[in-house]
């Protein structure tokens, strides 16, 4: 299995889910989880170990320990001296299931981490594989503004002192709410989702030329800010005068790819005296519509040509 491009540590997620560390190795601050699937060692523990990933973490359930209770004590020894022969990053145990004797001395000879939890092997195994997804994910960074408008993600992108910063700003007046400025993470969580957030350093602050860098969550309230969001429309913002022909209806549906997605988007012309703050909630509400299934370019569109068949007709 292709490991993944990034990588989260252990100690981070036993302090996500307040595991019990029942036993920690002597590598356990650097031990990094490096692919999103969590796996239950059901076949492994019956001793067949093909196609076993060592680098997934390791959960134990009531079936397990069913199982290992089943065996001899020496048979069950044997049977995690080849389980952490693998060097797997940590053995979990689900409901508050006592790790055996002969457990935590394999784990002593190979160091191995045991972890322990109070929730069902089903929570902790979904938990897991969410978190890990999420933490593990493709990302790109890209140099913009997101908004949250109506619900709708917004990512507006266009060249410096083109306004970006200002719109965001009248839109947080408005009661929109800010996840980024000036650098926009996005991260691939699912097939065809993206989520934005802004990088832990700046986030919550946003520049405006002129005044300087202000707090979000200090000038407006905490309303006004929020960690992530989907990416569902792209914004480019361009000045009024550059050589791009605009569709005016609407009926040309542009994408920008990003991360292997096709992410709808739309151009915006500016001028001086504009407001773009409301052209950009009409952005969204229009861009939300959408995905219920209506356009209102292609409804006008329609009655246009209808409204010219029937006139050809009555000329006749």
């Amino acid at each position: 299995m292709p490991m993944n491009s990034y990588s989260v540590r252990l100690k981070q997620v036993v302090e996500e889910f307040n595991l019990i560390v029942a036993r920690e190795s002597s590598d356990y601050d650097r031990i990094d989880l490096m692919v999103e699937e969590v796996m239950r060692p059901g076949l492994p523990l019956a001793g067949f170990f093909t196609h076993f990933e060592p680098l997934r973490l390791q959960v134990i359930g009531n079936a397990e320990a069913t199982y290992l209770h089943s065996l001899t004590p020496e048979r069950r020894a044997e049977t995690f001296d080849q389980l952490f022969s693998y060097h797997i990053p940590a053995l979990v145990f689900a409901r508050n299931i006592e790790p055996m004797p002969e457990c935590m001395q394999m784990a002593e000879k190979h160091d191995i981490t045991i972890l322990r939890c109070l929730e069902s092997t089903s929570y902790v195994v979904s938990s897991l594989i969410t978190y890990l997804k999420n933490a593990l994910a493709p990302r790109i960074t890209r140099h913009g503004v997101f908004v949250e408008v109506y619900g709708e993600g917004l990512l507006l992108m266009g060249e410096s002192g083109i306004g970006k910063s200002e719109a965001a700003a009248e839109l947080l007046k408005r009661g929109h709410r800010l996840i980024a400025d000036d650098a926009v993470e996005i991260r691939k969580v699912a097939g065809n989702t993206l989520r934005g957030t802004s990088p832990e350093l700046i986030r919550n602050y946003i520049e405006i030329r002129g005044i300087g860098v202000i707090n979000v969550a200090k000038l407006f309230g905490m309303a006004a800010i929020k960690d992530e969001s989907t990416v569902d429309l792209v914004v480019n913002i361009v000045p009024v005068g550059n050589e791009q022909i605009f569709d005016r209806l609407g009926l040309e549906e542009q994408y920008m790819d990003l991360l292997g997605v096709k992410v709808p988007a739309i151009t915006i012309p500016v001028r001086p005296g504009r407001n773009l703050a409301i052209i950009l909630e009409v952005a969204a509400m229009n861009n939300r519509q959408k995905k219920m299934g209506y356009n209102a370019a292609a409804e006008f569109t329609e009655q246009i040509n209808r409204h010219f068949d029937e006139t050809a007709g009555q000329s006749f």
